[in-house]
């Protein structure tokens, strides 16, 4: 091989290893919250912690959880958010930082419901390819208990995939079963992209009264945070939207989080059992959370050493040219 001919081969292999830079150095992330109806976090974000029943959740699991209101998720769900998630927490997807939402109460902010057609919104800051599944509690749901598994109905009322976005909403209809009182709609978006998944508890009132359960207090109404709600909080936000762009109003990512993690603290299963939380950590496509930092650190390293050979290769091509 000559040394034009191997300086060639050289850039090649430098140029793969940029390459690999950007095809291993950037995780992919995906965020959100359902916006209708309101999801607990999004609802106890929105109103500024007023109500009793977001008071207590900021009592038992602090302030942040609130500011990161669209990342209740589980790194590697993979379709099997009902093995991984035990009973008694549902809404916080065993992650304890979320556990507030946990509470069973029956006083916590709902939306209006009624049976049959009705339009759902779910704000997608870090949109990504993926399919919701919404479950409605059963008759015989009592919100003064632990939610588990088999409180819900076993089968989906509304299952989509890759519903259109509208003004960073994704929007979908779906036929919700009739009911009466106080119950709860529980979301899963889980991504096609990646094992990752996003978890909502919806409280709902159906009737007239909007009475909180058999409370003679009517329950307090839910809003979504406003774009304004979501821009002003971005700075306090811990979550990541790594290498996806966000939607308008989802805010700047706050610093990087450390890389290899450790998974969340041992949560009792609400059944008896204990475990540990799944793992915080945003996704990544196809490793753990160490992966795109180990990857970006190889790939730098081989950049540089295809970058000296190609410097060396070029100078002994011009010395041989003379």
């Amino acid at each position: 091989m000559t040394v034009r001919r191997r300086a060639a081969v050289c850039a090649a292999a430098g140029g793969a290893s940029l390459a690999l830079t950007f095809s291993l150095g950037v995780p992919a992330s995906a965020h959100g919250s359902m916006t209708d109806p309101v999801s607990r976090v999004a609802a106890c974000y929105a109103e500024g912690v007023e109500s009793a029943a977001c008071k207590a959740a900021v009592a038992a699991s602090g302030k942040q959880a609130f500011y990161d209101w669209n990342a209740v998720n589980v790194a590697n769900a993979a379709g099997k958010s009902k093995q991984i998630i035990p009973d008694g927490k549902l809404c916080s997807a065993a992650n304890d930082k979320y556990r507030g939402l946990d509470l069973p109460r029956a006083d916590w902010p709902s939306t209006k419901m009624s049976g049959g057609s009705h339009t759902f919104r779910y704000k997608g800051t870090a949109p990504h390819k993926g399919s919701f599944e919404l479950y409605i509690t059963k008759a015989s749901y009592d919100p003064a208990k632990p939610l588990k598994w088999s409180d819900l109905e076993a089968q989906p009322f509304v299952k989509v995939a890759d519903p259109k976005m509208e003004n960073g909403d994704y929007v979908f209809q779906g036929s919700v079963p009739a009911r009466s009182g106080r119950h709860l709609i529980y979301s899963i978006w889980q991504r096609s992209d990646s094992p990752e998944a996003f978890y909502t508890c919806s409280d709902v009132v159906f009737g007239k009264d909007g009475k909180a359960g058999g409370s003679t207090a009517p329950a307090p109404a839910a809003s979504a945070p406003t774009e304004k709600k979501i821009a002003d909080g971005a700075a306090k936000s811990s979550v990541q939207h790594q290498g996806h762009g966000t939607q308008t109003g989802s805010g700047a990512s706050a610093a990087p989080k450390t890389a290899g993690a450790a998974a969340g603290p041992e949560v009792n299963g609400g059944d008896g059992t204990t475990g540990k939380a799944p793992d915080t950590e945003l996704a990544e496509t196809g490793g753990n959370s160490s992966t795109p930092y180990i990857a970006i650190a190889g790939a730098a390293v081989l950049s540089i050493g295809a970058t000296a050979v190609i410097t060396a290769g070029r100078r002994r091509a011009r010395a041989a040219g003379r």
